[in-house]
């Protein structure tokens, strides 16, 4: 097994890619603290680790918060004994311009994202110092790579992540720990189902926001969630610093910066871009 007995704390695991990441880091034998800032949800996620027999705890944290992020460190040295491995996954979109985003939003998405991040890796690092090494992962996204439209607050926040993560890689790399982060591209995930499920026809709108893909399709959270894994596995052993972009060609088929998004051939927006406005999220 590729992380026997490693100790990993996932935030988001409530659902999509925590939830993936801890299932598939959990069947390749880590020991896995659940976090999620919605209670029942990061313990369904312990509760289906237990059913197969896997060693997990749940924790509630709102990664913004100080002592909750000091709560979920403290939870799983007391649960585990040590901390392996850290995956700052929790995240939140807006889709707004700069000039459009109210001050809050702007507020919001970068505390979750980028304070998430901080705080994770300001309150893990100790212990991680204290065992001879440890991996950190961060979720960032191809909307801190490239221009987004309406992607104002969350594009700068996941740019911000990415740069944070060399900070971390290189401040870290003489005391063995690597510090690595994910650009997804637009994933399949629960939340992006709902809005779908909100049009008249989602069928339709399904296919519209796949024809902006340039292989037809969606991103799985498994498949980002098996990135992670070799990431965090000793395959990894001489990756640190970089950005893993898991985007199915998304960001090599940008053609158009002032348009609606990337793909091949530029079409026009679908209501799921809509409705991703008014809900505030982000398909990225």
């Amino acid at each position: 097994m590729r992380l026997q007995d490693r100790v990993t704390i996932i935030t988001g695991a409530g659902s999509g890619i925590g939830r993936a990441m801890a299932s598939i880091f959990a069947q390749e034998g880590a020991r896995v603290l659940a976090v999620d800032v919605d209670e029942g949800a990061a313990a369904e996620t312990r509760r289906l680790l237990a059913e197969r027999g896997q060693e997990a705890a749940s924790y509630t944290a709102d990664v913004r918060l100080t002592d909750d992020v000091r709560g979920m460190i403290t939870t799983a040295m007391e649960h585990f004994g040590h901390i392996d491995i850290l995956c700052n996954n929790a995240g939140i979109g807006s889709t707004q311009s700069v000039a459009e985003t109210p001050e809050d939003v702007w507020e919001n998405v970068f505390a979750v994202n980028v304070r998430g991040c901080y705080l994770g890796c300001k309150y893990a690092i100790p212990h991680m110092l204290a065992a001879g090494g440890g991996v950190i992962i961060n979720m960032a996204s191809v909307g801190g790579m490239v221009g987004l439209k309406n992607r104002a607050a969350y594009s700068a926040a996941k740019g911000a992540i990415i740069s944070l993560t060399r900070s971390v890689a290189i401040n870290y790399v003489q005391q063995q720990i690597r510090c690595t982060c994910i650009c997804p591209g637009t994933v399949d995930s629960p939340w992006v189902q709902r809005l779908l499920d909100e049009a008249p026809d989602p069928a339709a709108e399904r296919a519209a926001l796949q024809a902006r893909q340039p292989m037809g399709r969606l991103g799985l959270p498994e498949e980002i969630a098996k990135a992670a894994l070799y990431l965090a596995s000793d395959d990894a052993a001489f990756i640190t610093g970089t950005s893993l972009v898991i985007d199915g060609g998304l960001t090599a088929a940008w053609t158009d910066p002032g348009g609606d998004g990337p793909g091949p051939a530029q079409p026009a927006s679908c209501g799921y871009e809509q409705r991703l406005h008014q809900a505030g999220g982000t398909s990225m």
